[in-house]
């Protein structure tokens, strides 16, 4: 009787596996960046137009598992980003006024049904922001614009169900931040976007792409960001290749040591996915 309970245990288990990939550090993303939500993974610039700035982006996510059984897929991985503020001088320096760090793990899960697919993204995060020497002025021996280093760091949850039609994909998002500084932040942020790649069939390798983000965030008061971007991407359109494309943010910064300073820009970025 032992041996044929121990027959029937090495049945079940080949039949899971049968069904069943397990895969480890897998190529690409269960679940791709959203073209127009700020905080994604990038590794590129981006160029303001009107003022002398420019970001720069260091950052990746990855899937360290992923499983995946017939139609549906999960995953579980990690992100690592900084996103840095710069100024732009002559002789070609560009001194860091202020940095980002991100870390955090996610997991993803997703479906198809048909023609449509139906998944989610949640992230843990933490951001902790930085004044660099580069907001010092030397001259004056003073912070520049009367605006020296503050705390600003989070600890927060992301939840980001979307709906995929073809190359459609719509998505909306609630944010729960658990711990913040300045505790005067309120918890709760929200948001809404779309991305869309054109169909552009006589060449595969050139996608163009365009995408909408709303963020409302919570400060003392609800406010809205904007940002539109569009842009061309060279490479496979959901794995790896180079992107050049235009923004144009309004809002509140994203940097966190400038939380509470509304900007406005257009900016050309460029990117390599990996």
């Amino acid at each position: 009787m032992k041996r044929i309970y121990f027959i029937i245990l090495l049945l079940s288990f080949s039949l899971i596996n049968a069904q069943q990939k397990v895969e480890l550090f897998p190529a690409g993303l269960t679940i791709n960046p959203f073209a127009a939500n700020t905080l994604e993974p990038k590794l590129g610039f981006l160029f303001h137009s009107s003022e002398n700035e420019l970001r720069l982006d260091i950052g990746n996510s990855m899937d360290v598992v992923r499983i995946t059984n017939g139609k549906y897929t999960y995953s579980f991985g990690a992100d690592l980003f900084t996103y840095t503020r710069l100024s732009k001088e002559g002789d070609f320096h560009f001194p860091v006024d202020a940095v980002d760090y991100l870390f955090g793990i996610n997991s993803a899960y997703k479906i198809k049904l048909g023609r449509y697919e139906l998944g989610a993204r949640l992230r843990l995060s933490h951001i902790s922001a930085h004044i660099v020497d580069g907001h010092y002025d030397n001259t004056l021996l003073t912070w520049k614009n009367n605006h020296p280093p503050r705390v600003y760091s989070r600890e927060f949850l992301e939840f980001m169900p979307y709906v995929k039609v073809r190359s459609l994909r719509v998505y909306a998002g609630l944010t729960y931040i658990f711990h913040i500084d300045p505790k005067t932040i309120k918890k709760d942020n929200y948001q809404f976007g779309f991305d869309y790649y054109l169909p552009f069939k006589p060449f595969d390798v050139i996608n163009p792409y365009i995408g909408y983000d709303f963020k409302l965030i919570h400060l003392n008061s609800y406010t809205g960001n904007n940002s539109i971007v569009a842009g061309v991407k060279l490479g496979h359109r959901y794995g790896r290749g180079f992107s050049i494309y235009y923004q144009y943010y309004a809002g509140n910064s994203v940097h966190g040591e400038y939380f509470d300073s509304k900007v406005a820009y257009s900016a050309i970025g460029i990117n390599l996915d990996l």
